[in-house]
């Protein structure tokens, strides 16, 4: 970020400070004491378990020109007083913003927000000094610490923007004022907050109340709900698809490889082959609301191209890999129906392609309100398709085990389990060399940890 003066900041944010410290300058803003530097504005933010105001002075003693805080303290550092140092932390997000006179790209939906911020970036690199979202700071907070964290050369900065609540999009939207604004898709992640998929539809939407008059929107328009909204309201919608038509963004000729996905792109007066060297129909979807952005961007065709071809996806996210024999889809970082079916449809892919077993071992899926015992039953339906075995971990995941059974697995191929570590024995009991095991549950299910745990026991 720019150097600001206290008085700068304070304005920006709605503090108060001591006007005998105005003329102070801060070079960085940190909300982690320990990783203050000098010239940095502390943030203390109260937290459930912790208090960011008691720890001014350890900032102060590493550099910190000044600090935020929402509750008069002595400090031998500057303070500004706000009301709230969470939403003063964003509103100096969003100054930053304005000072720094990029371009945004926002991207949310209900699934695929990550994958397709990772492509965007991907295909926008090569052309523009670009910034992404790192790792899951999505939300009130992890969005201002990619905004303020932002090398001042950035042309393009590539947010994801995270919620579950209505009125959250509104927030984010109105810090990261995207140029471009992606919906990739309306899901049922969220469904107890929400209500229904038109609620998800109308809290995604909050997304435009900060997009400028002259920006656009990037949408999925093979999902109705998106289409029906083309005419809505006063900014350009550009839609990409695979089976409507009319989208301005379209691909054909699809074709999965074993290692990955190739199609054509046909677009603003464009037409080109594209290979993303990652599995399953999903793939496309993304990296289509990616291709439009970089085209709207006027990223040439052949940047696009040599840039997906290679892509790699980050943290727990469809990682396809071999290990001691087995082949593993690691894909643990989150799960919703739409996801987990799209996982299941990779799983039952390697059918063709090895002699071993295909393995689906399935954490429950969050956050679906009343709809939670109907979606896990149906996916249960769908793994009894898609794979040999099925293993399932946790309290709603066990609707799974009747639907699998509805959908004709046998009952003595399925296996519902309390703990990760009776799930990692029995797997390691019943899988053999040569078999392929998908791992898929959301966050809080961590079945990263019973992954773990198979290979801890394999290793042994």
């Amino acid at each position: 970020m720019k150097k600001l003066t206290l008085k700068q900041a304070a304005e920006s944010c709605g503090g108060t400070l001591v006007p005998e410290q105005a003329s102070g300058v801060i070079t960085g803003v940190q909300i982690d004491s320990r990783k203050v530097k000098p010239g940095d504005l502390f943030v203390a933010i109260k937290g459930e378990k912790v208090d960011g105001h008691a720890y001014i002075d350890m900032a102060a003693s590493l550099g910190a020109a000044a600090a935020l805080v929402e509750k008069p303290v002595k400090a031998s550092i500057p303070t500004i007083l706000v009301p709230d140092t969470v939403h003063a932390y964003g509103d100096l997000a969003a100054a930053c913003r304005e000072q720094m006179g990029l371009t945004v790209v926002g991207i949310t939906g209900s699934v695929g927000k990550t994958t397709t911020k990772e492509m965007t970036a991907c295909m926008l690199e090569h052309t523009y000094r670009t910034a992404r979202t790192e790792g899951n700071h999505n939300n009130n907070i992890g969005l201002p610490m990619t905004i303020l964290d932002m090398p001042d050369d950035t042309e393009i900065a590539v947010l994801e923007l995270g919620m579950n609540h209505f009125g959250e999009m509104a927030r984010l939207t109105s810090i990261a004022k995207p140029d471009i604004a992606i919906i990739t898709n309306i899901g049922t992640m969220h469904i107890e907050h929400l209500g229904s998929r038109e609620g998800i539809l109308q809290a995604k939407l909050e997304i435009f109340r900060g997009v400028p008059e002259d920006g656009v929107g990037v949408f999925n328009g093979d999902e109705p709900l998106l289409w029906n909204v083309r005419a809505d309201g006063g900014h350009k919608k550009y839609y990409y698809g695979v089976e409507n038509h009319a989208c301005d963004v379209l691909a054909t000729d699809i074709q999965e490889l074993d290692d990955g996905m190739r199609f054509v792109v046909s677009g603003f007066g464009h037409r080109f082959e594209l290979f993303v060297p990652v599995l399953g129909r999903h793939t496309v979807y993304n990296t289509l609301a990616a291709v439009t952005s970089a085209l709207l961007l006027k990223v040439p065709p052949e940047t696009i191209q040599a840039q997906i071809s290679s892509f790699h996806n980050t943290g727990m996210r469809q990682k396809i890999y071999e290990r001691a024999g087995f082949t593993i889809i690691e894909d643990c970082y989150n799960a919703g129906p739409e996801s987990t079916e799209a996982a299941l449809e990779i799983l039952a892919g390697f059918r063709s392609r090895t002699n071993g077993r295909c393995i689906a071992v399935l954490g429950d899926m969050l956050e679906l309100g009343n709809r939670s015992a109907a979606e896990h039953y149906r996916i249960g339906r769908i793994a009894a398709t898609k794979a040999d075995m099925l293993y399932t971990y946790g309290v709603n995941a066990e609707r799974m085990v009747s639907g699998a059974i509805t959908g004709g697995m046998k009952q003595k191929l399925i296996e519902h389990f309390d703990t990760h570590e009776d799930l990692a024995h029995m797997l390691k009991m019943r899988a053999r060399p040569g078999d392929v095991i998908l791992f898929k549950g959301s966050r809080g299910m961590r079945m990263e940890k019973a992954l773990a745990l198979f290979f801890k026991e394999e290793e042994e």
